[in-house]
């Protein structure tokens, strides 16, 4: 069972049987309630309609032996004084409750010949009697020829020409409401479960519908996982539901996931074809030494082991910018980074120009954006003939730091490529000139690290002019 309601369908199904249980529950009370008031309502009115026609006749002066009772079987009556006796009663009447008297047979109280003398008065006198506007209403029971009922008694008080004060009741029969009202309870007693039941089951089947691909998407996503082949892709429905971005969602994540994936083990090769060179350049070396002595390269040795530590320190750089590591935060002047790296390149081959007046700050690392420096100009090195040219302006709230040469240049379709690792355009150049492939790929991650962007274009001397935008420090005076 708590496996079944951990279900999304079942939970969506519960939870809209239950609304609309609730909602029918209180709509049907509501128009039961309604119905029942309506009918009791009629019936009260049609009981005071008899009871003031009846006492319309008192108040003219009719004797209560002449008076035009209505049907005993739709509105029984009954014509009390204040001494609680009975003046006039319904001639089939049986037995009476709810009106305060029981009796259902007039006693004579006036001789036949004073009620002759009181006609006679009565066609004399022109004065009518009064009829009081309040209406007491209450239920009870009346057998009227032999049958029993409940009735909606209305009680109207009177006052004759003879100034006495008597109360007509009248009854209604209720069976047509109760009988209404019975009918309604049991269709909403019947309908209403009946419509909950259609209404879950509805859910049910529309939420079945609609979650369907939800599962397909679980089911390939189990797969996936168990085969750990990350060039599949789970089902996109042609809908253009939430279902469906999330399927589309699901597969650009697939795709993401495999590219990294494919990029780290790229990487890991290329990385043990690049250590494996000069460590077996190393190797050989020390076993020639270790058997002859007097033919160790000890020069190349040296520039085997540092080459090594070179590519190893670039190796555990781009593992922690690929772990996630954020730049120290601290403020750091670029222009006076420029003049000092530019200043202390001594030994280079093709002489760097530096253009960095003033103070331009920045936030970040100045290790790494050294390091993004140094790369540059050592791909610079590689490429130019005559000229480097190093270049520092801000534009708007962003610094830019350019690296000219007059080389060659970077073809137009091979911009994007030479940021990859491990990557070398020129495949004439020897390996210890060429580098490892790993220094624009540094400085590439390093920028966007520190919230900028490194791009590469046409140099106004004619080669490659790489272009670093990094954000100004925004507390700078």
């Amino acid at each position: 069972m708590r496996r079944f309601f951990s279900s999304v369908r079942a939970r969506a199904a519960l939870g809209a049987t239950t609304v609309v249980a609730i909602a029918l529950i209180g709509a049907g009370t509501a128009v039961f309630l309604s119905l029942r008031a309506n009918l009791t309502e009629q019936a009260s009115s049609s009981a005071e309609s008899a009871a003031r026609r009846v006492a319309s006749q008192l108040a003219a002066g009719t004797p209560y032996a002449n008076l035009e009772l209505p049907d005993s079987e739709d509105h029984p009556v009954q014509v009390i004084d204040r001494e609680d006796r009975l003046r006039a009663a319904s001639e089939d009447l049986e037995a009476i409750s709810g009106t305060g008297v029981a009796a259902v047979k007039p006693r004579p109280s006036l001789a036949p010949d004073q009620d002759e003398e009181d006609d006679d008065r009565d066609q004399d006198d022109p004065e009518v009697g009064e009829i009081s506007d309040r209406v007491w209403f209450g239920k009870g029971r009346a057998t009227v020829d032999g049958e029993s009922g409940d009735y909606q008694f209305a009680a109207v008080e009177v006052t004759t020409r003879d100034d006495t004060t008597v109360e007509v009741y009248a009854g209604a029969p209720l069976s047509a409401t109760e009988g209404a009202a019975s009918t309604a309870l049991t269709s909403m007693l019947i309908g209403l479960p009946a419509l909950v039941l259609i209404v879950g089951g509805v859910t049910w089947l529309a939420t079945q519908r609609a979650l369907r691909p939800v599962e397909g998407i679980r089911q390939e996503m189990a797969a996936i996982t168990a085969s750990e082949d990350l060039s599949r892709r789970v089902p996109e429905p042609g809908t253009h539901d939430e279902i469906a971005r999330l399927a589309k969602t699901t597969n650009e994540t697939l795709a993401a996931l495999e590219a990294s994936v494919e990029r780290q083990r790229r990487f890991v090769a290329d990385a043990s074809h690049e250590l494996r060179s000069p460590i077996a350049s190393l190797r050989t070396q020390l076993e020639v030494a270790a058997a002859h002595p007097e033919l160790l390269d000890l020069d190349g040795a040296v520039e085997d082991t540092v080459r090594l530590q070179a590519l190893a320190a670039d190796l555990l750089l781009l593992a922690r910018l690929d772990a996630g590591e954020r730049p120290a935060d601290a403020r750091v002047d670029l222009a006076a980074l420029v003049r000092e790296e530019v200043s202390q390149r001594v030994a280079d081959t093709i002489p760097v120009r530096a253009k960095a007046a003033g103070s331009v700050e920045v936030n970040g690392s100045r290790g790494q954006l050294a390091r993004v420096l140094g790369n540059l100009v050592d791909n610079a090195q590689r490429h130019a003939r005559s000229r480097i040219t190093v270049t520092l302006t801000t534009e708007g709230e962003r610094a830019v730091l350019t690296v000219g040469d007059d080389g060659a240049g970077v073809p137009e379709a091979e911009r994007a490529r030479i940021f990859e690792r491990f990557v070398r355009l020129d495949d004439a150049r020897t390996r210890d000139e060429g580098g490892a492939g790993l220094g624009l790929a540094i400085a590439r991650d390093v920028v966007q690290r520190h919230g900028g962007r490194l791009s590469v274009g046409d140099s106004s001397d004619g080669g490659a002019l790489f272009r670093v935008e990094l954000p100004l420090d925004q507390g700078r005076s």
